[in-house]
């Protein structure tokens, strides 16, 4: 493994792939539309290993913070299991390699080698990087693109602060964490045991640093380059400041962006990956997600992979507003650079999890959409508007509640929220996430480690499980379906009477909106109520339309759906249409009418006619 971005070792990795000495030695190629794939994020730990069980039992224990042994083996035998589900790529917790000494960053999160594997995620630790690599290649032959998660903000625990006579909290944890400070405080690098070493005050001068201390490549062993002042001020800016013991960097000084762009480069080239989502994006100073984002783009296409995609996570109440400054590239900028491609869609998550689950309605879904519009209608992507390609999901390793809940009475009772919000989730605009277990039916919550369970010591890799065959059913209905993936967007009005419509504005409503692309019109509604049966009429396009039409069900999550009744004309002036824009309409309109069960979704298209 190299230990500098200049040496001769690195420069031929970087040298390969841009002049691959033969064809099969090139890069592999890009998705052709990220949009036709959706997206299956697994924690590595977490996963699998097929050489024995989890380490800790139960696997699924709430206050369980350590190791659980999952592999990249585990993870290249079950490709094939995560490829029946439909997926078309993977989303990798932090494979860099993390502090060997510190037992708790199972995560990954914790980066101290910027190109290097995660030994401890390697049946050959020595071998850590050609099993990642060997990895990539066979999710690549399943025809699954891979996805790096990536952190550019703070490495791991690399020091402790010399703490201030006065900083209670230093002193209460070994100077681990600090208080914040408006200056650089002295600090004690660790050595590979991790242990705080008095003598090493100053990280370019600690003579032979240990491979499994400080930081690598040894270009980030400046102490400049990290903050150096504790945790973020309470009464501060919560950017600036260390991520509780993982430290800080200046992600500002031009020479560390450099450094960092160039060590991204190398893994985008040693490893043949596809994409990287960005950890703690909205922490990054001196317009460094628009200088990376774009830098990477350039890289990948200097080597033939000609759509790369990077999307940020923007993780805060304010998500819509800082996403905007931080995706893509306004209309409006100076710069030429676009940065970020896109998202984790947290705005949509916020609002449609409370939705599916009968707490909030519909119309708040609405709402959200309508304020991205306002918020971000001029910021664009290497693929224009942005917002087509955000990352959608109900639940991930961050929000410490899966999408499922366990009634203690009726164990069941609410799975069918599950597939509701799926049936949504992959029909709404963006690029669907699944976060591994969903389709095995895990359902923690409550804290971090009871969201991210050790799935093969647990229900494991049930391929006939009813949730992994809806999610199947459910991508397979996306993939057929052009209009799911390009369509335009639209919220559809519903009525009780038929004749006045609005979107829901109370809990446990029915959500319902249509794609379209071209002639095609693919319709999704989905009753949120729990316990109530809802016939409501949906409008549909008045011009792909004609009195008598039938639409199919294309997907319900029920048993025998009840298919809608043939398209109804409403003349003008018949009907009051509250538009979701806050217009008045009076028609005329196009209506099916559809019976839904309680949390039933049902996808549906025209029926087609029969060709002459």
């Amino acid at each position: 493994m190299p230990t500098s971005l200049f040496g001769p070792d690195f420069q031929a990795v970087l040298n390969r792939a841009v002049n691959p000495p033969s064809p099969a030695a090139a890069a592999s190629a890009s998705p052709e539309d990220w949009r036709d794939r959706w997206i299956y994020f697994l924690m590595l730990d977490r996963f699998n290993n097929p050489s024995g069980p989890p380490v800790h039992q139960p696997f699924d224990d709430p206050g369980y913070s350590g190791f659980q042994g999952g592999t990249f083996s585990g993870v290249q035998q079950q490709l094939s299991y995560i490829k029946g589900l439909g997926a078309g790529a993977i989303w990798l917790s932090p494979v860099l390699k993390n502090f060997q000494f510190d037992r708790n960053t199972y995560h990954g999160y914790g980066i101290h080698n910027f190109i290097g594997a995660e030994p401890r995620f390697a049946d050959n630790p020595a071998a850590a990087d050609d099993e990642l690599r060997t990895l990539v290649d066979a999710a690549h032959q399943q025809d699954l693109f891979v996805i790096f998660d990536i952190v550019l903000n703070h490495t791991g625990n690399a020091f402790a602060y010399q703490c201030d006579p006065a900083d209670q909290f230093c002193l209460n944890n070994q100077g681990a964490q600090a208080s914040f400070h408006p200056s650089p405080q002295p600090v004690q690098w660790r050595d590979a045991t991790g242990a705080a070493r008095p003598d090493f005050p100053d990280v370019a001068a600690i003579p032979n640093p240990s491979l499994d201390a400080v930081v690598w490549p040894l270009e980030l062993q400046r102490n400049n380059f990290f903050r150096r002042q504790g945790t973020p001020d309470p009464s501060g800016d919560d950017t600036v400041g260390d991520f509780s013991i993982l430290k800080q960097m200046m992600t500002a000084d031009p020479d560390l962006q450099r450094f960092l762009i160039r060590s991204f480069q190398y893994v985008i080239a040693r490893f043949d990956i596809d994409g990287f989502r960005i950890d703690t994006i909205r922490y990054l100073k001196g317009d460094l997600p628009r200088l990376f984002g774009n830098s990477m783009r350039e890289f990948a296409l200097s080597i033939g992979k000609k759509n790369f995609f990077t999307f940020g996570e923007v993780f805060d109440s304010n998500a819509e507003q800082d996403i905007a400054r931080f995706i893509g590239r306004n209309t409006g900028d100076q710069s030429e650079l676009v940065g970020v491609d896109a998202a984790l869609d947290y705005p949509l998550f916020n609002t449609l999890k409370p939705v599916v689950k009968g707490f909030a309605p519909p119309a708040a879904v609405v709402g959200m959409y309508q304020n991205r519009k306002n918020v971000e209608a001029n910021v664009l992507s290497s693929h224009g508007d942005a917002t087509r390609y955000f990352v959608t999901f109900l639940d991930n390793h961050d929000v410490k509640e899966r999408i499922r809940y366990v009634d203690p009475v009726d164990p069941t009772k609410f799975d069918d929220q599950v597939t509701l919000g799926l049936a949504c989730l992959y029909s709404l605009p963006g690029i669907p996430c699944l976060y591994y277990g969903t389709e095995q039916g895990l359902h923690g919550s409550g804290s971090d480690p009871a969201v991210r369970e050790a799935l093969w010591g647990g229900p494991g890799f049930d391929e006939q499980s009813d949730f992994y065959q809806d999610i199947r059913q459910i991508a397979s209905v996306r993939a057929q379906q052009s209009a799911l993936r390009y369509g335009r967007f639209y919220f559809r009005p519903i009525s009780g009477d038929g004749v006045n419509f609005g979107v829901s504005g109370f809990p446990q409503g029915v959500v319902a909106f249509s794609r379209i692309l071209n002639d095609q019109e693919v319709v999704v509604a989905a009753n949120t109520n729990a316990a109530q049966a809802q016939q409501v009429d949906v409008i549909v396009e008045i011009l792909l339309s004609s009195a008598g039409d039938r639409f199919d069900v294309l997907y319900s999550n029920q048993t025998a759906p009840e298919a809608p009744q043939p398209v109804r004309p409403v003349p003008a002036g018949t009907p009051t249409v509250h538009e979701v824009d806050g217009s008045i309409g009076t028609g005329p309109l196009h209506v099916i009418r559809i019976n839904l069960r309680p949390l039933e979704a049902q996808i549906l298209r025209a029926h087609a006619p029969v060709p002459h």
